[in-house]
């Protein structure tokens, strides 16, 4: 691999997290092409099988929302 033509270490905390979070951005374009190891594959089938037994857990982002604004946890 040959070196990159910008040098992350000259970039400030903020530069170098928010190129971070574009290259995060432009793998989720096509999932398909981020490898998962066989372990990852199986955690993600065993939250999946959870979800189908037990249901989604947690609340909206509105009903947290709306808690937080009425003072209420």
């Amino acid at each position: 691999m040959s070196k990159p033509a910008l040098d992350i270490k000259a970039l400030s905390q903020d530069e170098r997290l928010d190129l971070l979070d574009r290259i995060w951005e432009s793998l989720s374009d096509a999932p398909s092409g981020v490898p998962l190891t066989p372990t990852q594959r199986a955690e993600l089938d065993r939250r999946l099988d959870e979800i189908d037994r037990e249901g989604h857990s947690g609340i909206p982002w509105e009903e947290v929302l709306a808690r937080l604004k009425n003072g209420h946890s």
